[in-house]
């Protein structure tokens, strides 16, 4: 008997059908990937899995019995447990706090701390972690808020584990404990439902394979009959053929920035590089090695206590990002959720956002900013219904669309780009990788960020390496 089944279910909000008939099984102790572009469904359906969103039409089973999930606690008390893509947790909690926030163990009225510290501390040693469960989330990097996600999702000790995109800001260390702890889970029968757009860990942690596109499902595959082509195939509905653009010789221009000596207290040490127009540089790396530090300060967000930067040849020291803007140089940062767009706001207003003031004299001429988002929806290919939703509704890669066409927006000659294509699918990495090159065709300095080496050698034209700050 299936662990849980999926018949008919059917998600269908204001704008858009998200899921459309879709019925699948999962079984008793196996690791189950579903894959599909951004706006698949597949996000959607595990919302609805964990109690978050409900289904319009459909029917849950848990193990033989109808279950209408009502709210995450509810799943939570059916052994359905959820580690969300978008990191929730609370910055100015402890480690342990945010572990067991709403089920806190207790004796007699009173929160037994030492208890929740011991069994954080044996949590984070399972999930590879090396900080303390005292420390404070706001001290912790990206990787390590991930990973107090996935103790808190351990926690509630689940039957059924869903995992949304678990290893994107994660080191090759980190993925590699969390692997094991998968295959763990797996042996004790726990049922892993594992989201990812890097096709290579579906290949190589899951036992089978469900593919969606355009929110219905296509096709599930057993081990042995899927490969990271296949998996492509199925998901865009067409072969992909070569995933990089080709790299003809493009003359370059002027050097536009030159860092020397860079510095950032704790981050980072002596950067020194430069870039010309029309070049894409490369910065690789593993994560804590200082790359976004750097970027950071670059662009006025960090303060610099040491070293130089020259723009067109002229010294320059930018004290926020809006000076840095009136250079021309643009930051789309790493995290698109936290810092890179507001999520309640739509997508006209995130898209103007940075460049506001254009639309100003003096109230905001919404017709103009409306004209100019449907330029920007139709020349990066942004696939909204409603410009005027909220963007948090909007699929991760459309979502990054909006964040780069934010910067854009402002005229940028120097585009630092952190992370481009975390989170998102094969066919919208291919369009901005694209988008990238066509950018610096037209004369752009392109700086990318990305630990991820393939896209750094397939997209950049020269790569420096950073590590431990240098």
């Amino acid at each position: 008997m299936p662990r849980l089944e999926v018949r008919d279910v059917s998600k269908q909000f204001p704008a858009v059908r998200a899921l459309d008939g879709v019925s699948l099984t999962f079984e008793p102790g196996e690791v189950h990937g579903v894959i599909g572009e951004n706006g698949a469904g597949k996000s959607t359906l595990m919302k609805i899995l964990s109690g978050l969103q409900p289904a319009t039409e459909g029917h849950l089973i848990l193990d033989g019995q109808e279950i209408h999930l009502k709210s995450i606690r509810y799943a939570l008390s059916l052994g359905i447990a959820m580690i969300h893509q978008e990191l929730d947790v609370i910055d100015d909690l402890t480690v342990w706090e945010n572990v067991f926030l709403g089920s806190e163990i207790t004796s007699g009225g009173l929160i037994k701390k030492a208890k929740m510290v011991e069994k954080t501390e044996a949590l984070l040693k399972r999930v590879g972690a090396t900080f303390p469960a005292t420390k404070k989330v706001e001290d912790l990097s990206i990787a390590g808020k991930q990973l107090v996600e996935i103790a808190k999702a351990l926690s509630h000790e689940a039957s059924i584990l869903i995992m949304d995109e678990p290893t994107a800001v994660l080191t090759d260390r980190e993925t590699e404990s969390l692997f094991h702890l998968i295959g763990e889970l797996s042996e004790s029968g726990v049922t892993v439902i594992y989201i990812s757009h890097r096709l290579v860990e579906i290949e190589q942690i899951c036992d089978r394979v469900t593919v969606f596109r355009d929110g219905k499902f296509v096709e599930s595959l057993s081990k042995g009959a899927f490969d990271e082509p296949e998996m492509a195939r199925l998901m865009v509905g067409r072969e992909l053929g070569d995933f990089y653009p080709p790299k003809p010789p493009r003359t370059l221009g002027d050097t536009v920035l030159q860092v020397t000596g860079l510095a950032v207290e704790d981050h980072v040490e002596d950067a020194s590089f430069a870039i010309k127009a029309g070049e894409i540089l490369g910065v690789a790396g593993l994560v804590g090695a200082g790359r976004t530090e750097l970027a950071e300060a670059i662009v006025g967000a960090r303060p610099i206590v040491g070293g130089e930067m020259r723009v067109d040849g002229a010294a320059v020291s930018f004290k926020s990002v809006r000076d840095s803007a009136k250079a021309g140089l643009a930051y789309v940062s790493e995290d698109r959720k936290s810092t890179g767009l507001v999520l309640h706001m739509d997508v006209i207003e995130n898209t103007t956002l940075a460049n506001l003031k254009q639309y100003c004299s003096p109230f905001v001429n919404a017709k103009k900013e409306l004209e100019s988002t449907e330029t920007w929806k139709k020349d990066l290919d942004i696939r909204a219904g409603d410009l005027k939703a909220e963007i948090m509704y909007l699929s991760g890669g459309n979502q990054q669309k909006v964040a780069i066409a934010k910067w854009l927006e402002t005229n940028p000659r120097i585009l630092i780009l952190d992370e481009p294509t975390r989170g998102v699918d094969v066919g919208a990495k291919r369009e901005i990788y694209n988008l990238i090159h066509r950018l610096a065709d037209e004369g752009l300095a392109c700086i990318v960020i990305s630990s991820e080496l393939p896209e750094i050698i397939g997209v950049c034209d020269r790569v420096m390496v950073m590590r431990e700050g240098k």
